[in-house]
C-alpha cells in the first residue's frame, strides 16, 4: 500500500501542490470570518432534568444571570460630595446603550400609603438633587429605616455600596458586549479616579466578558510561543534553515485549516478551540521531525535523494498514520461527551490532527524532492555526540539495569496508587481563575459583604390559580426562608414575603417594627393596597406568574464548590419536603449555581467514559498494527504508567479531579503512545533484518528512534509547557501535566519498554507480532526500480 502511496505523491507532486493550495486559500478565506463565541455554553444536555427545570424558570421569570454588579466600601459614602458623584455615576451608567436598568442606594423607592385611593405610592427615596448635608441624612435615616435594602443594595456593618446594572440580553449574545463591558469600566474607572475609591466588579455576564476578552490574547499569544519553541528546537537538533522553515510552514497550514474548519462548522472560538491553533503547532512538529530525521538516515546510508524520500513513506508512513490516528482519538473521544465545548473542541482538533499528518505526509517528500539534497552539515545531527551518549546510556540501562529498572517501576506504582487515593474531586463557578486575578478577588468582596452573588433560584408552584396568595403559602414560605438562615454560605432571600413585609410597614407609616409577615386579619386590606394602582401590580408579578401559581424564592449564595454544594442540594429539598407536601406543590430548586453545578458533575462523568473509550480505540489501533494481543499489554504498560503518576502528583499537591484536569488523560495518552508505535514498528523492521535476534534488533530500534523520541519529546515538553503562563487554571493545568504525564511516558518508552521486550523475549515477540494486519516496510525489501524512476535519473544529472 505505501509503496502505492509513494509513487503516486512523488508522480503527482504539480497537482498534489495545487489540490493543497486551493483547500487552503478555500479554508483561509472562512478562517477570516470565524468568531468569539459570546453565548454561555451550557454543560448539561437538553434532555436533563436541571436543564429543563432552569428553562421552565426562565420561560416564567426571564434570565436571573443578566446583572453586572458594581460594589464599593466607603465610610464616607453619605457625605453630600461623594452621594452626589455616586448619583452621577448611576446617571452616565444607564446613558450607556445596553444598559437597561441600574438599582442602587441613590434610586431607591419606599412605598407610602395613600389613604384616600387606598393603594401605595412608589416614592423615590432620594431626589436627583440633595442640596445640603442635612437633607441628604435626613434621607439616608429613612433608607436605614427600611430592611427590605439592608445586605440587599448595602450592608452597614461594613460601610459597603452596590449598584446593580441590567444588561440588555441580545448585545451580551454578541460582539458588542465587549464594547459595553468597556464602556461600563470607563465611567466607573473615572469615579474611581475622581473620588479616589476602588470599586469591584462581578455578574456572570462580566465574568463571561472578560474571560472572552482574554482568550482572544491568549489565543495570539500561545501561538506565536509555540511557533517560536518550536523554530528554536528545530534548528537547535537540524542546524538547517529549510528543516526549520517548511515543518513551521507546514502547521502554519494546518493551523489556517482549522480556523476554516472552525467557521464552515458553525463553531466559535471559546477557552477550548482557542487552544487548538498552539496545541496543533506542537502536536504537528513531530511529524516533520520523524520524517526529516528518516530522510537523513536514508541519504546518509546510500545517497539517492528520491530513493530516501520514498522510503520515508513507505517506511514509517504507517507507524505514522496510526500515530496521528491514536492522537487523534484522545481527542475524538470527546465527541461521546454531551457538551457542545468539549464536542466542538474534539472534533475540529481530532480533524485537523490528521489534516496535519496528510500535509506532512505530501509536503515534506514534495518539498524537499525540489531542493536541493541535504549537506553534510544537515546531517551532523545523526551523529550528535550528546544525544549519541544519552541513547547509548539508555542501551546501557536496558541491557544491565532491568532490575533496578522493574524495582523502580514498581516503586512508582505503589506511589502512584498511593497518591491517587488522595485525589478529590471539586469544580468551582471561577474554578479557572487565579486568586490574585481582579475577578476572584472582586468575587471574594461580594461574597464578605453581600453574602455572595451567584444565583440560586427556589420556584413554589402551588397547583392551582391564586394559591400563591393564600396564608397558608405565605407562611410555608416564610418558614422556608427561617430555615435557609442557617446556612452562612446563603444571602437573605428576596421574595413576595420581602415585599408583602415592606407593604405592611408602608401601612403603618413605615415603622420599622412592623416590618414583618401580614397576619390573616391584616393579609386582606393590605393586600389591597399593594395590588391597586400598575406599579405595584407590575412589582408583585415579579415574583410570581399571571396565574399567580408560581412563586419564586431568589438567593445569593457563595461560590462554594461541587462537593458542598452536593450536600447543600440535598439538605435544600429535605428542607423543602419538611414543610411542602408534595400532593399541594411542587417545588424546584434552580438557578445558575445548580446548573453549573450538575454540569460539572455530568461533565466528569463522561469524561471519564471518554478516557475509556481513548484508552480502548487506541487498544484496538494497535492490535490492527501489530496483531498480537501479548504485544498490545506490553504497549500499553510504559503509557499506563505515565497516566497513574500524573494522578499520583495530583493527588500529592492537592490538584482536584475537575473538568479541566481531567481532559490531560486522554489527551497525554493519545500522544504517549506515538513513541511506543514508532519504536515497535522499527523494532518488528530490525526483527525480520537481523534474522529474530531479540536483543539486536532492540538495540537497532533505540538507536535510530530514540533520537527522534528525544526530539519530539523536546518540543512536546515545552509546546505543553507554555499553557503554564495562561491565566486560566485549567489552561495552566492542563499545560503542566500534560508536559509531566509526556515526560515519564518517553522515559518509559526509552527505558522500560525495551526492557521488557529484551527481559520477556519469546513471550511476547511471537510469530503473530512477525506477520501483522497492517504490513509494515521491513529494511531488506527492495523498492522496484521502475519505481524509484520518478526522478532518479535526474538525480543521476
Amino acid at each position: 500500500m505505501w509503496l502505492r502511496v509513494s509513487s503516486i505523491i512523488l508522480r503527482n507532486k504539480i497537482l498534489l501542490l495545487i489540490v493543497l493550495a486551493v483547500i487552503t486559500v478555500f479554508l483561509g478565506y472562512h478562517a477570516q470570518k470565524v468568531e468569539m463565541s459570546y453565548e454561555h455554553s451550557s454543560l448539561l444536555p437538553k434532555k436533563d432534568q436541571a436543564y429543563k427545570d432552569y428553562q421552565k424558570f426562565v420561560e416564567i421569570f426571564g434570565e436571573e444571570g443578566n446583572l453586572i454588579v458594581i460594589g464599593t466600601r466607603d465610610s464616607a459614602f453619605f457625605t453630600l460630595e461623594h452621594f452626589t458623584r455616586w448619583q452621577r455615576l448611576c446617571k452616565e451608567l444607564t446613558d450607556i446603550d445596553g444598559v437597561e436598568n441600574l438599582i442602587s442606594v441613590s434610586n431607591t423607592y419606599n412605598l407610602v400609603k395613600n389613604t384616600e385611593e387606598k393603594r401605595f405610592e412608589i416614592e423615590q427615596l432620594f431626589p436627583d438633587t440633595v442640596s445640603s448635608q442635612e437633607e441628604l441624612d435626613k434621607y439616608a435615616e429613612t433608607l436605614e429605616s427600611l430592611p427590605f435594602y439592608d445586605k440587599l443594595l448595602y450592608n452597614k456593618e461594613t460601610d459597603s455600596y452596590l449598584l446593580a446594572i441590567t444588561v440588555n440580553k441580545e448585545k451580551m449574545k454578541s460582539k458588542e458586549r465587549e464594547n459595553l463591558v468597556r464602556s461600563i469600566q470607563k465611567v466607573s474607572q473615572q469615579f474611581e479616579k475622581d473620588e479616589n475609591v476602588k470599586l469591584h466588579y462581578s455578574g456572570l455576564p462580566y465574568i463571561r466578558v472578560v474571560n472572552s476578552i482574554q482568550i482572544k490574547k491568549e489565543l495570539y499569544f500561545f501561538s506565536g510561543l509555540a511557533l517560536a519553541i518550536c523554530i528554536v528546537v528545530l534548528f537547535f537538533f537540524f542546524r538547517s534553515f529549510k528543516a526549520v522553515f517548511f515543518p513551521v510552514l507546514i502547521v502554519l497550514i494546518g493551523v489556517i485549516w482549522a480556523l476554516g474548519m472552525l467557521s464552515l462548522f458553525g463553531f466559535k472560538i471559546t477557552l477550548l478551540t482557542g487552544m487548538i491553533p498552539p496545541l496543533l503547532i506542537v502536536i504537528g512538529i513531530p511529524n516533520s521531525i520523524y520524517m526529516l530525521n528518516k530522510f537523513h538516515h536514508e541519504y546518509v546510508s546510500h545517497g539517492n535523494k528520491i530513493k530516501a524520500l520514498q522510503r520515508v513513506i513507505i517506511k514509517i508512513g504507517n507507524a505514522t498514520f496510526l500515530t496521528n490516528l491514536t492522537t487523534a482519538s484522545g481527542f475524538a473521544t470527546f465527541v461521546i461527551v454531551k457538551s457542545n465545548l468539549l464536542k466542538e473542541f474534539g472534533i475540529i482538533a481530532s480533524l485537523n490532527i490528521m489534516g496535519l499528518f496528510v500535509l506532512s505526509l505530501l509536503l515534506i517528500p514534495i518539498i524537499f524532492s525540489f531542493i536541493g539534497p541535504p549537506s553534510s552539515k544537515h546531517v551532523r545531527h545523526l551523529k550528535n555526540k550528546f544525544i549519541s551518549r544519552i541513547i547509548d546510556r539508555l542501551i546501557y540501562i536496558t541491557q544491565n539495569y532491568r532490575k533496578t529498572v522493574y524495582i523502580t517501576t514498581v516503586v512508582i506504582l505503589a506511589a502512584g496508587v498511593y497518591g491517587i487515593t488522595l485525589i478529590k474531586t471539586s469544580g468551582y463557578m471561577v474554578d479557572d481563575i487565579p486568586t490574585d486575578d481582579p475577578i476572584y478577588i472582586d468575587l471574594k468582596f461580594f461574597e464578605s459583604n453581600f453574602e455572595g452573588l451567584m444565583p440560586l433560584e427556589i420556584m413554589i408552584d402551588t397547583k392551582k390559580p391564586k394559591g400563591v396568595m393564600q396564608l397558608a403559602t405565605f407562611n410555608k414560605i416564610d418558614q422556608l426562608e427561617t430555615q435557609l438562615k442557617r446556612y452562612p454560605e446563603l444571602s437573605s432571600s428576596l421574595s413576595l414575603m420581602n415585599l408583602l413585609k415592606f407593604s405592611k410597614q408602608a401601612f403603618y407609616n413605615g415603622r420599622e417594627r412592623y416590618y414583618s409577615l401580614p397576619n390573616n386579619r391584616e393579609k386582606n386590606f393590605i393586600l389591597q393596597y399593594a395590588q391597586t394602582g400598575e406599579e405595584n401590580a407590575n412589582l408583585l408579578h415579579s415574583f410570581m406568574d399571571s396565574a399567580q401559581q408560581i412563586t419564586r424564592v431568589s438567593i445569593r449564595m457563595k461560590d462554594v464548590g461541587t462537593n458542598r454544594m452536593e450536600e447543600l442540594y440535598a439538605d435544600f429539598h429535605a428542607d423543602i419536603d419538611s414543610i411542602f407536601t408534595s400532593d399541594n406543590y411542587d417545588v424546584t430548586v434552580t438557578g445558575s449555581s445548580v446548573t453549573a453545578f450538575k454540569g460539572t458533575q455530568y461533565l466528569l462523568k463522561n469524561l471519564f467514559q471518554s478516557l475509556a473509550l481513548a484508552v480502548f480505540l487506541i487498544s484496538g489501533f494497535m492490535a490492527i498494527m501489530f496483531s498480537s494481543w501479548r504485544m498490545v499489554i506490553m504497549s500499553l504498560i510504559p503509557n499506563v504508567i505515565p497516566l497513574i503518576f500524573t494522578a499520583a502528583i495530583m493527588g500529592f499537591v492537592d490538584i482536584p479531579i475537575k473538568a479541566s484536569t481531567i481532559l490531560v488523560f486522554s489527551i497525554a495518552f493519545g500522544i504517549s503512545v506515538d513513541n511506543t508505535i514508532h519504536f515497535l514498528a522499527k523494532y518488528r523492521q530490525e526483527l525480520n533484518a537481523t534474522g529474530w535476534d531479540i536483543g539486536k534488533s532492540v538495540v537497532l530500534a533505540l538507536k535510530e528512534t530514540g533520537v527522534s523520541m528525544l526530539y519530539t519529546s523536546v518540543v512536546l515538553f515545552f509546546g505543553f509547557g507554555i499553557f503554564s503562563l495562561s491565566n486560566f487554571g485549567g489552561t495552566v493545568a492542563l499545560g503542566v501535566l500534560v508536559s509531566i504525564a509526556l515526560l515519564v511516558a518517553v522515559t518509559s518508552n526509552l527505558i522500560l519498554l525495551p526492557s521488557l521486550l529484551a527481559s520477556l523475549e519469546r513471550v511476547t515477540t511471537t510469530q503473530s507480532f512477525k506477520e501483522p494486519l497492517l504490513h509494515i516496510y521491513d529494511e531488506e525489501e527492495d523498492i522496484e526500480l521502475e519505481e524509484l524512476e520518478i526522478s532518479y535519473n535526474k538525480d543521476k544529472k
